[in-house]
């Protein structure tokens, strides 16, 4: 970035009066200090992180640090390089007089150390967003800037005290915010830092213990306040960083994924984790959804989950008989007794596949004890020697290869549809028709219903080669230091100095520094298996009980945000959220309400509003807060072309988008999406067509679907009907 040369504001004729120096001489003279000050500090990352790619490699904690580095300065280069005076959001100036205080998306300070931008994060930014004329913050008035191209192109002063009026400000009918609602969408969420409200901002701030719960109907922002509040708690929260496991943020599908994919990078995080709960297990890419509706419902209950334990531990019974074992030195006996404590000898939750390994040497140790009890110490042999015989015994291989197996988390879960009694056995709650029902000619075509399965199978079972990889690191590092001491031997033969220097050679911290696994064969890093420090959960209303344990799982800290709202479940939510939680484990849960619809106008929700009444008495009907002036328009399904045609046509120049849900004969285009109604929460569109919604079915699930529809227009909502 170069310095600015030219004036920050690039006003419209109409907005003549605010191009006033007496209003902006004061921004004026700020912006180009940020500009100096990003040009050097631009210039100062890219320096530092030219030079540390130039540095070597390095092993170990050394590499892994530079690499680290070298990330971070990146991220930071990213950041900056995306936004250039942008990175203002506005202005704060405190009551009593003083200087005014910039709000940054980032900090900024210049070479002398002077604050330039305060980072929205920061609690000396917190009055910038919670400010009321209830509640002024302290502040005498505040400026909010609205960017277009690096240069500002409107700004909205608000005045919270008597002084603050007599000071140059520039006072408006309508406040950024309230402008900023009807501007046309984009494929990407809005930038809408700048407008944050004191609602909002009051949910983004609060602490990251327990569960905190934001319930809102549709337009209230909760998208907008999970995103920030996972880039304020990486900033707020030491305790929640990288190194304590981090941010996970879980959406609803991937057209959201893709929706609110570049707000965080734009608040400056690039470390939180975003999926979907399918992402979470590495079937759910190719799984379907579950085509019965009740083996879904028996599937997203938690007992199913539970049923994996007893599954898994079938696996894990020791032999009932007695293993004469014959080697060259003596006949040694496994008792039942024997197998029993060699089984009961893993840490209690080792993962099933990784136990394996602590068995075996269990198995081992009693054996070389039997050797030692009837041989003596002298003429016993060395233990790698009767370990090398006992490894190669087929009969005793057999024995502990049947009865502690490794085993894959598909074979678990794929059994369990396909051998009746083994369900019955772990499902003891099942009737023979569930039993039944659950079976399948495909035991492997893996359904979204079976993910938490899966799940849970996996964490159980562990990862079948790691047994297999722990034996080849050994190997590997065994014939190493083999060879270091036939080397060593050589050397120390060879040493005729009086000290005889090479004999350090032998000594052990020094051999176990020369060990080298740049060999070894790693099994690659799952970045969703946790554990995370937080999780975030968008449309958790959404989520089974199943669902729920897999997300639990991953979170020990019980240190969540769960964002929703109960009337738009597809599949009823009767509960309150307290006891919904508390079903599922989370006790220590807060709720925080959001009430007022910035998004939708009034004229979408006084259609929408009877549609999810009619199901749902009580839903949270949220308030709007402006009207678009357009009416819903109702018609014949015919109209549909000509609709998106007339929409297209008037807004040729502008960013906008369109949406037509419920008719899949309609084919995305660059600005009109076609989606059904499942895949639509969480986005937003200018223009939504809802195509036949009574086809969409009844009860509470149609009703839903109807209501999420109608409530993505943002400006426009037409409905039509074949």
């Amino acid at each position: 970035m170069t310095p600015l040369t030219t004036s920050a504001f690039d006003l419209p004729p109409n907005l003549a009066a605010k191009a006033d120096p007496a209003l902006i001489e004061t921004d004026e003279r700020h912006f180009v200090a940020i500009a100096e000050s990003l040009a050097e500090t631009l210039a100062e990352l890219s320096e530092r992180l030219d030079a540390l790619r130039l540095l070597p490699g390095g092993k170990g904690q050394a590499a892994l640090e530079r690499d680290l580095e070298i990330h971070r300065v990146s991220a930071r280069l990213r950041a900056l390089r995306r936004f250039s005076l942008d990175l203002c959001l506005g202005r704060i100036v405190p009551e009593g007089g003083g200087e005014p205080v910039y709000i940054g998306r980032f900090g900024l300070t210049d070479s002398a150390g002077r604050r330039l931008l305060v980072d929205w994060r920061a609690p000396a930014a917190e009055p910038f967003f919670a400010a009321t004329h209830a509640h002024p913050q302290g502040l005498a008035s505040r400026r909010r800037y609205r960017w277009g191209s690096g240069r500002v192109r409107d700004y909205w002063d608000e005045v919270f005290t008597p002084a603050g009026l007599e000071s140059q400000a520039a006072l408006d009918d309508q406040s950024a915010f309230i402008a900023s609602l009807g501007a046309d969408r984009s494929a990407r969420m809005r930038d809408v830092l700048g407008t944050i409200q004191a609602d909002q901002d009051a949910i983004i701030r609060a602490g990251s213990e327990g569960a905190l719960v934001v319930d809102g109907g549709p337009g209230t922002g909760k998208t907008v306040v999970a995103l920030h509040r996972a880039a304020y708690l990486l900033y707020a929260d030491p305790r929640l960083g990288e190194g304590s496991g981090g941010v996970l943020f879980v959406g609803p599908h991937e057209q959201y994924l893709a929706y609110v994919s570049d707000v965080l990078p734009s608040l400056g995080e690039e470390s939180v984790q975003t999926c979907m709960v399918r992402d979470l297990v590495r079937e759910g890419a190719a799984a379907r959804p579950e085509a019965d509706p009740v083996v879904a419902r028996l599937k997203a209950d938690a007992r199913m989950v539970d049923a994996i334990e007893p599954a898994v531990a079938l696996y894990e019974e020791p032999p009932t008989k007695a293993l004469v074992i014959e080697t060259p030195w003596t006949e040694l006996v496994l008792t039942p007794d024997d197998w029993a404590e060699a089984f009961a000898s893993p840490e209690p939750g080792t993962p099933h596949n990784e136990a394996r390994d602590q068995v075996w040497e269990t198995v081992l140790e009693i054996l070389g004890d039997q050797v030692g009890e009837r041989l003596g110490d002298d003429d016993a042999p060395p233990p790698h020697q009767l370990r090398r015989v006992l490894a190669r015994h087929e009969e005793l291989s057999r024995a502990f290869q049947r009865s502690w197996p490794l085993i894959e988390a598909s074979v678990v879960v794929a059994d369990l549809w396909s051998v009746p009694a083994y369900l019955r056995r772990c499902a003891p709650w099942l009737t023979a028709g569930e039993v039944a029902l659950l079976q399948r000619t495909d035991a492997s075509a893996w359904t979204e219903s079976d993910l938490p399965l899966l799940d849970a199978a996996r964490q159980r079972l562990g990862d079948p080669a790691a047994s297999r990889r722990r034996q080849q690191r050994e190997a590997t590092l065994a014939a190493e230091r083999a060879e270091r001491e036939r080397v060593a031997d050589e050397l120390i033969a060879a040493d005729d100095s009086e000290m005889m220097i090479m004999t350090m050679l032998r000594g052990q911290d020094f051999v176990n520094s020369l060990d080298d696994e740049s060999g070894v064969v790693r099994a690659d890093a799952d970045l969703l298996a946790g554990p995370f420090a937080h999780i975030i959960v968008d449309e958790a209303q959404e989520l089974t009980d199943a669902q729920w344990r897999m997300l639990l799982s991953r979170c020990p800290s019980r240190s969540f945000t769960i964002v929703g709202d109960r009337a738009q479940a597809r599949h009823g939510f009767t509960e309150s959220w307290e006891e919904r939680l508390a079903g599922i484990g989370l006790r220590d849960v807060s709720l925080a309400a959001l009430t007022i619809n910035y998004r939708t106008p009034e004229e979408v929700m006084a259609a929408a509003e009877p549609v999810i009444r009619a199901a749902i008495p009580d839903a949270n009907v949220p308030t709007s807060i402006r009207a678009a002036g357009v009416p819903v328009r109702y018609g014949p399904a015919s109209e549909r072309d000509a609709i998106v045609a007339e929409w297209l046509a008037a807004h040729a120049e502008g960013e906008g988008v369109a949406c037509v849900i419920g008719d899949p004969s309609f084919g995305d285009s660059a600005r009109v999406r076609s989606l059904d109604p499942e895949h639509v929460k969480g986005l937003e569109f200018d223009l939504v067509v809802v195509v036949d919604p009574d086809d969409f079915g009844g009860g509470i699930e149609g009703a839903v679907d109807r209501y999420v529809a109608m409530t993505r227009a943002t400006q426009q909502l037409a409905i039509l009907t074949s």
